[in-house]
């Protein structure tokens, strides 16, 4: 059976006419029907030409084939569409076929006379005829044998009969016409594609050539009909981008079937992105395919080829619909899937055809010639430049012969077969071409080196023209101007051979016969051979015998001529040619043109690539390297030696600014200035002037270094001994490379450079553009430098405002992730990539990838929800443990460096490991896992995946069970390693560090390629199972928690990378990122932390006030107050227990929420966690205290209160005795009698009365006895200090540091630097201890209640407590009993004069004879019967009133921090950073030493009296303290009167008259609320009154009463001294909250900026001068400057209590204070604040520390620091906007 591949005429397309066209369809391909329709009306009118007669017979004619043609069409339709199968040829259509070809010689004579009046004739004619038997009949319009008299008279024809070329509506016609006009043309077109198979191949067919201009009229709109079908026709001129189709889309990883031929180009594309072989075997998946092909039943059944099309015609339309990058990107992944890929390209619809050249400039290929075997060097060229023979094969006529299957085997070795260019027995290749007859293919073949297995022994360019070339002359001619051989292939003899005439060729023609073929003659071939000058011996001819003998014929005919050839032409010289020709070359483009001049001005003169990059690139060279040094030595202080630490960096600094200013001398080169010229450029000019450089830099590099490499590869394999020629290779290596790369760093330089200069300075101006050339390069899909490989840094300058400008650039839509891949070199790191995301990472150019090199693709709009980003950024990276760098002294800092940033950065990481390199692949586990472990540290969880490639055995995954455990070992074992190196001993397992599970985290891929390169394909295997694991990574980018942008992105990066700078990689809140996270969470924290507080208080007023309001006598004996008290604390239980849950709950969900970077501060969780737990245990030991003490207060009151209510009682007994005994008397007695009665009843009762007042204590005496329990868990020693000491005596003397409490502690050291030193701290802190205690003292002696012994005990507990608060602050057992025998001494005096007073004011004689005023008047009010309603309700009120004022100060703390928390410049008090920042702020806009020296000296005492004095501030404006007294006396009022008149309401009608039980009722309802303990016994109440009239009047005083006290809130008093009175201090509250742990740097005292209180771990945002704490230098008495966080990396001692006067390095501090993380100040403008500070007060600190102390020598650029930089460096410590 005839194939029909390439041997397919142009004719054979099939059809045309689409329903979106405007013109009507005139002619259209058809099957035999319609073809033998169009016959017969030709025939009818070559016979009867002049009768009008005739036109009528050939109308009944043509009726009836269209309505056989018809029924036909109705039985091949099936549910979704019309298959129409061929009609059988009729004898009618015979005789017309006999008819016809007789008239086709005359015809073909006529054809230029009639042309010009045949198109106008075709443009009205609707009948057509179309042969197309073998693929070989050509479409005819209208009679072309005729001349032009006869086409007229058919004109005038059917001008006269109009029905026939347009159907009329009396016209049969009409509904066949309106189905083609009215969008019915499917099934037609179906019709016309379907050709029928030829019934025999040595069937006579029809000749060609008399319709070649109607064949591309044809075929021309059969490519806009296939565009339309197949969903590129916006695309035709709106090409497809690059960058369009790598973007991350729903079909990415889909696999769903596809069903529409739409789908088909992006599939297609797809899998050649990843270069899949499998990729020209799209096709649809319909309905017509779910029916069995398979038994007898279905012989019948035709296959539906409306939904297929040829691989050729979809490549041609892809390559037709794409713009110049993406043309090359794909020819890039054909060729290496060893695709023939387009050397001239047609266009049907042009009729112009396209020399491919800039999409060939990509390939670039590596072969060993026969030259080369003794050598065993490769060759490595780009192919357009390379001159390697060119030998075509054509097409003339019909060959049974297929030209393309032929050529496959010509290419390939026996055992290595593949499908080079596409056959009829491939998928869909049997489908009838229908827009790529004219294009004319190109594949290469390359020797490898092997003799046994190379076909050729030197390269060979294979070229294969698809169709005949009678009909693409052009395309012939050109090739046999282009070619060395041009291979003919011809069956048919009796073809028309014209086209061979006078050809005119520097090709040697070659005949390809086949002699089985019946039309085959050896005369007419001699004949050919002599009319056409063609050499006898260049005939092949297939006699019977099969392929592979023919094969091996053909090949040696190349062979010779690959040996003997003279004429190559390289592809790029072609054009030349193509231009002859008319051929388009779309290199000719002005864009690319202008890009290529350019480009070729800066590359064309590079002879000496070091000497280039010197005089054109000199910044990026020793002085970029320099500069680096630099910023690594700032870091790790290795070279300081014993300078000054701070001068040393300062003279670091100096350093770096000689070297900018040395940069910034030099002159913008040509060449930079044509590179940013190019770069300036407009968007695809940009592209091609960018992939200009590439290429020529390229092709300089592959000059320049093959040489080196080879050198450099042989000593590292051979003889790894010589590191010292190994590193001089390298250093020549990477100074003779040139890549795009160094035209970046050198703007990365010029820019950083500028940025050192002034901002207004015209130079730095000139810069501000270039970060975002390279952002706009970075978004058209360019990698750029991240970390640049030969200085091992980053540029973080240039970095951070090229990401800054990429994020504006894409108006902040720039979330991210990213994925990164880490390896050994040359074990397929970037191949991988290039493969998974269809990316070009350089492979082999030049050298390997050295630094990392970032990537952006586009995620589609459709995809970012589900994504969550905006792009996928790609990071490649050099290979660990590369052989580059293992013979270097760094290689293994460099490699750490690198994987921890990687990791670091990424969302994803991919672990790469070649199973050829196993044993290298402990070396890259243990870098791995350091960098996860410290990765863990700062909550950053990247995904990690290992693959494993060269996996011979694809069942690997299930047979590799022993070597994933094996492999699971060795990380568990170098975890445990690498924890051991990072002192994190709780780290056992690699799963401790990370998610990881052996089965889902593991990826085995085949090797690379599929046989033995530079031949090979890619390896099918390899594809699908790289795009098995992008699918995985698509599921973990949905999986990430992460949200981040590129602004997110740039800080992790600066963070990262300023820690990796420091050798021991250790995080520092620096890290703005987890820094602001760390912030947002303290200030969450903070404020569930005061809800729970406040909640507490307030609970705990009401208990107060419950407890208050228990009446203690005899007579209430059934409830004791122990009673109330267990149930009070079982309720502050609960309370307790639901409040600290409320926060717990607070943070699990804080923690579950995927945004705010709460993974960066996973590790504080449990700080928190167990600060909650701390505060609910302080809280509940503060409650119980209270309560307890209440509780013993009330018994002590017991005593007292039954003296009171006995005395009482017995009084009033008295008084009503009396009024009966006056009430008797006949008299009416005056007042003046009832005097003299009365009086004489209270002299005889209190002679009567026994009075016994309170005992007197001896407090000193109790209070000794609670210190001795509080010592008495200590040593012997420390109770014998107590003996023989008075306590008042104690309290009475100052209290002052003795040389006794420090000299057995400190030893030596006291003796070595002094006892001022020490003690002068010692006795700050016990004077801080003393004044705090004092505040207690007096607040207690303020209450005017009785001693009670649990003032002391609370006293000593709050000693104890701030004593071991401070451990910084070592105070001796000595000092400490001194310390608490003076406190307690004290308050014994003062609580002693309190208890005292007590007494006198509560004598009960005293206290009786007081009443006596109260009793006299209301005698005589109840003797006169007049009416004490109002009298008992202003009474009432007034003790109403004391209680009201109570609540009002007790309620209104809560509220001031309210207040101050929601308000105005309310985040300053958010968390401790921003409190600190605005104290430190302040103290910076003041400027004055003394608050300075007072903020270092007594940091606690000033940052509370500063907090006191904000809160001061904020509350003067705005009257603020007096609207909250006001709120909560309204508050409370309306509680009153609520109560009033709802006891009122509810009064039962017998106690109408009782005013003692409604005031009863009164305080019930309001005994949580008010402290009206007393109110009964204070109201004598002797008689009935009426309850109505007293609460109306007590209504009335209620109301006087607030605005009484509303008027006294108004004139108020000084705000600091109502703050102070107030139980609830706002400002004691927020300075807890705010202060912290208290902890400061027991180096230079900067305070904890850690949140909560039980943190493991303290930091300090900012470090200062030790020279501010007062330190000197002993030996020359001056002041220091050394900041301990540079101390820390430095090889310096630190000398104190805790090391002995041996001291102890700085960078094992931690042996000594485990409890502080000090991390290393890279920058030097870190602790700028402080430095600017102590250049300030230098003098004066010297001064005040006396003792002929110095000022210090201040480091130079200390001098130039302003207090603009002050403000910058403090903003910047403090994470702050």
């Amino acid at each position: 059976m005839e194939k029909t591949d390439d041997e397919e005429s142009p004719g054979a397309t099939g059809g045309e006419g689409d329903g979106r066209d405007a013109t009507p369809v005139h002619s259209t391909g058809t099957p035999d029907g319609i073809a033998a329709l169009g016959a017969m009306l030709q025939g009818f009118m070559l016979v009867q030409q002049q009768q009008q007669q005739s036109m009528q017979t050939m109308q009944q004619q043509m009726q009836q084939q269209i309505s056989q043609l018809q029924e036909e069409v109705q039985k091949g339709k099936t549910k979704q569409q019309c298959v129409v199968t061929p009609l059988p040829a009729d004898p009618a259509e015979e005789v017309l076929g006999e008819h016809l070809d007789k008239k086709e010689e005359e015809a073909e004579m006529k054809w230029e006379e009639v042309q010009q009046p045949l198109s106008k004739a075709n443009d009205e004619s609707k009948p057509e005829t179309d042969g197309s038997s073998g693929g070989n009949r050509e479409t005819t319009r209208g009679p072309a044998e005729l001349s032009g008299q006869h086409v007229v008279k058919k004109e005038e024809a059917e001008r006269a009969n109009p029905e026939i070329s347009a159907a009329s509506p009396s016209n049969p016609e009409k509904g066949w016409e309106e189905k083609i006009n009215q969008g019915d043309q499917g099934e037609l077109k179906k019709c016309e594609a379907e050709e029928p198979v030829p019934k025999a191949i040595d069937e006579p067919k029809p000749e060609e050539g008399s319709s070649r201009e109607n064949i591309k009229t044809t075929q021309g709109s059969c490519l806009r009909e296939l565009l339309s079908k197949t969903g590129l026709e916006d695309h035709y001129e709106n090409k497809l981008t690059l960058s369009s189709v790598l973007e991350i889309n729903a079909d990415t990883t889909s696999d769903e079937p596809l069903t529409t031929m739409q789908s088909l180009p992006g599939a297609f594309l797809k899998k050649l992105m990843m270069a899949n072989v499998n990729a020209r075997s799209v096709k649809c998946m319909t309905t017509d395919q779910e029916v069995s092909n398979y038994g007898v039943d279905n012989l019948d059944t035709d296959t539906d080829s409306s939904n297929v099309i040829n691989p050729l015609d979809l490549i041609t339309a892809l390559f037709l619909c794409s713009d110049g990058f993406l043309q090359q990107e794909t020819v890039q992944k054909m060729s290496m899937c060893q695709f023939a890929v387009p050397l001239l390209l047609p266009n049907c619809d042009t009729k112009q055809s396209t020399l491919m050249l800039w999409a060939l400039r990509d390939i670039v290929k590596k072969f060993r010639p026969s030259s080369q075997m003794a050598t065993n060097a490769f060759v490595e060229e780009r192919i357009v430049v390379s001159d390697i023979p060119m030998v075509s094969f054509v097409r003339l006529g019909e060959s049974s012969l297929s030209k393309s299957q032929i050529l496959n085997k010509l290419l390939s070795n026996p055992q290595q077969y593949h499908d080079t260019f596409v056959h009829h027995d491939m998928d869909c290749g049997d489908v009838p071409l229908q827009i790529s007859n004219g294009l004319v293919e190109i594949s290469w073949y390359f020797p490898s080196g092997n003799r046994n297995i190379d076909m050729f022994t030197e390269p060979v360019a294979v070229a294969n023209l698809r169709g005949d070339i009678r009909s693409f002359e052009t395309q012939f001619s050109f090739l046999c101007q282009t070619s060395a051989a041009v291979y003919i292939f011809i069956d048919d003899f009796e073809a028309d051979f014209k086209v061979l005439e006078g050809k005119i060729t520097k090709a040697e023609l070659f005949l390809v016969v086949n002699s089985q073929k019946k039309t085959f003659s050896v005369d007419t071939l001699k004949k050919m051979i002599t009319n056409y000058s063609i050499n006898p011996t260049n005939v092949i001819v297939k006699k019977k015998q099969n392929d592979a003998e023919f094969v091996k014929t053909l090949q040696s005919s190349v062979g010779d001529i690959i040996k003997k050839i003279k004429n190559r032409l390289t592809i790029e010289n072609m054009v030349d040619v193509a231009h002859q020709f008319g051929i388009l070359v779309e290199e000719d483009s002005d864009e690319c043109q202008s890009a290529r001049k350019t480009a070729d001005e800066i590359t064309r003169n590079i002879k000496d690539t070091i000497q280039f990059k010197d005089k054109q690139l000199p910044l990026q060279g020793q002085i970029w390297k320099e500069l680096s040094q630099l910023e690594k030595e700032r870091c790790r202080l290795r070279k300081a030696g014993d300078q000054d630490i701070e001068h040393y960096k300062s003279s670091l600094n100096k350093k770096e600014e000689e070297l900018r200013k040395k940069q910034n001398k030099c002159d913008m080169s040509d060449a930079m200035a044509s590179f940013i010229y190019g770069m300036s450029r407009s968007g695809p000019e940009r592209s091609y002037f960018l992939k200009w450089m590439r290429i020529n830099l390229d092709n300089l590099s592959r000059q320049n270094l093959s040489a080196l490499r080879d050198q450099y590869k042989d000593l590292c394999q051979n003889s790894p001994e010589k590191k010292d020629e190994i590193k001089d290779l390298d250093k020549q290596l990477s100074d003779c490379s040139l890549g795009l790369e160094h035209f970046l760093r050198e703007l990365g330089q010029l820019y950083e450079a500028a940025c050192s200069l002034p901002e207004d300075s015209p130079q730095r101006q000139q810069m501000e553009h270039l970060p975002g050339l390279c952002a706009q390069m970075l978004l058209d899909g360019f990698p750029i430098e991240l970390v640049d490989g030969d200085a091992s840094n980053i540029p973080l300058k240039w970095i951070s405002a090229v990401l800054t400008q990429l994020h504006t650039l894409v108006e902040s839509n720039s979330k991210i992730r990213v994925v990164t891949v880490l390896g050994v070199q040359s074990t397929g790191k970037s191949t991988l990539l290039n493969t998974m995301f269809g990316v070009q990472f350089a492979v082999s150019s030049g050298r390997c990838t050295r630094g990392a090199f970032m990537l952006l693709i586009k995620v589609n709009k459709d995809l970012k929800e589900e994504l969550k980003c905006d792009f996928i950024m790609i990071i490649d990276t050099e290979g660990l443990k590369s052989p580059e760098l293992a013979q270097l002294d760094d290689s293994h800092e460099h490699d750490n460096e690198l994987a921890t940033l990687v990791i670091g950065l990424s969302d994803v990481t991919i672990i790469n490991i070649a199973m050829e390199n196993s044993t290298e692949m402990k070396d890259i586990l243990q870098i791995v896992v350091h960098a996860f472990i410290r990765m863990k540290e700062v909550g950053k969880k990247p995904i990690c995946h290992f693959v494993h490639q060269n996996v011979s055995d694809m069942s690997a995954h299930d047979n590799n069970m022993r070597d994933r455990k094996k492999l699971l070992e060795q990380l568990n074992e170098m975890t445990q390693a690498a924890a051991r190196m990072e002192k994190k001993e709780n780290i056992t397992k690699f799963t401790d560090v990370m998610e990881y599970d052996p089965d889902t985290s593991s990826c085995y891929i085949p090797g690379l390629w599929h046989g033995t390169p530079p031949m090979a394909p890619v390896n099918a295997g390899y594809s699908e199972a790289v795009y098995s694991f992008k699918k995985t990574l698509m599921k973990d980018f949905r999986n990430c928690q992460s949200n981040d942008d590129m602004t997110h992105f740039l800080k992790w990066t600066q963070s990262l990378w300023e820690s990796v700078k420091f050798e021991k990689f250790i995080f520092s809140f620096r890290n703005s990122l987890v820094a602001d996270a760390y912030s947002r969470l303290c200030s969450e924290y903070n404020g569930w932390e005061w809800v729970f507080q406040k909640e507490m208080y307030k609970w705990m007023v009401s208990a107060e006030t419950k407890m208050s309001n228990i009446v203690m006598t005899d007579q209430h004996p059934q409830r004791s107050i122990r009673d109330v008290l267990q149930d009070l604390m079982i309720e502050a239980s609960e309370k307790l227990s639901l409040e600290e849950k409320e926060i717990q709950d607070n943070l699990v969900k804080y923690f579950e929420k995927q945004d705010g970077h709460v993974n960066l501060v996973e590790k504080y969780k449990e700080d928190f966690v167990s600060s909650a737990k701390t505060l609910r245990r302080e809280t509940e030991n503060t409650v119980r205290n209270k309560l307890q003490g209440a509780v013993e207060i009330k018994e002590g009151m017991t005593e007292l209160n039954n003296i009171k209510s006995s005395q009482a009682s017995t009084m009033e007994k008295k008084v009503l005795t009396l009024l009966q005994n006056c009430r008797k008397k006949e008299s009416v007695l005056s007042d003046k009698e009832l005097s003299e009665e009365f009086e004489n009843m209270w002299r005889n009762t209190l002679s009567e009365i026994h009075f016994k007042g309170l005992p007197r204590r001896d407090v000193a005496q109790g209070a000794f006895f609670m210190l001795n329990g509080n010592l008495s868990t200590r040593a012997g020693h420390v109770n014998k200090m107590l003996v023989g000491n008075n306590l008042v005596e104690c309290g009475k003397k100052e209290f002052v540091v003795k040389p006794g409490c420090l000299t057995k502690h400190f030893g030596d050291l006291v003796k070595q630097f002094g006892f001022n030193s020490f003690s002068d701290k010692l006795q700050e802190f016990c004077d801080n201890v003393i004044t705090q205690c004092q505040l207690f003292i007096k607040q207690k002696v303020e209450s005017k209640t009785d001693y009670h012994d649990t003032y002391i005990k609370e006293l000593l507990n709050k000693i104890d407590e701030t004593l071991q608060q401070h451990k910084t602050v070592k105070v001796s057992e000595e000092c400490e009993v001194s310390l608490k025998l003076h406190i307690c001494g004290r308050a014994a005096i003062e609580f002693q004069k309190m208890h005292d007073d007590f007494i006198a004011v509560n004598d009960p004689r005293k206290c009786l004879e007081q009443s006596k005023n109260k009793y006299l008047n209301e005698f005589k009010d109840i003797f006169h019967n007049q009416d004490q309603c109002q009298k008992k309700a202003e009474e009432f009120s007034k003790l109403l009133q004391t209680a009201v004022q109570d609540y009002v100060t007790k309620m209104i703390g809560p509220d001031v921090v309210d207040e101050i928390k929601t308000g105005k410049g309310s985040q300053d008090y958010s968390t401790k950073w921003a409190f600190q920042f605005s104290v430190l702020k302040q103290l910076l806009t003041d400027g004055k030493y003394d608050k300075y020296k007072r903020y270092i000296n007594h940091y606690e005492k000033f940052v509370k009296d500063w907090l006191f004095d904000q809160i001061v501030q904020h509350l003067s404006k705005n009257r603020s303290l007096e609207k909250l007294e006001k709120k909560h006396l309204s508050e409370i009022v309306k509680m009153i009167t609520d109560a009033i008149s709802n006891i009122r309401k509810t009064t039962g009608i017998k106690h109408v008259n009782d005013v003692k039980t409604f005031i009863q009722n009164i305080i019930n309802a309001l005994k949580d609320k008010l402290v009206l303990k007393d109110a009964l016994e204070s109201i004598l109440i002797l008689n009935t009154a009426d309850t109505k009239q007293f609460a109306d009047y007590l209504t009335e005083f209620v109301r006087e009463m607030e605005q009484s006290l509303a008027a006294k809130y108004d004139k108020g008093r000084d705000i600091k001294d109502r703050l102070k009175s107030l139980p609830f201090k706002p400002q004691d509250m927020m300075f807890t909250n705010l202060f912290g742990c208290g902890e400061q740097c027991p180096f230079c005292g900067a305070p904890c900026d850690a949140g909560g209180k039980e943190h493991d771990k303290h930091f300090s945002s900012i470090h200062r001068p030790k020279g501010l704490n007062s330190v000197m230098f002993r030996p020359t008495k001056k002041l220091v400057t050394n900041v301990c966080s540079s101390d820390v990396n430095s090889n310096l001692f630190f000398i104190n209590t805790r090391t002995g006067e041996n001291g102890h390095p700085y960078k094992d501090y931690q042996k000594y204070y485990p409890g502080w993380i000090i991390t290393g100040d890279s920058s030097i403008k870190a602790s700028d604040y402080w430095k600017y500070v102590m250049v300030t007060f230098n003098e004066r600190i010297a001064e005040d520390k006396g003792d002929s102390t110095l000022p210090a020598d201040i480091p130079e650029d200390w001098k130039a620091l302003t207090p603009g930089a002050a403000m910058k460096s403090l903003k910047e410590s403090f994470n702050m906007k």
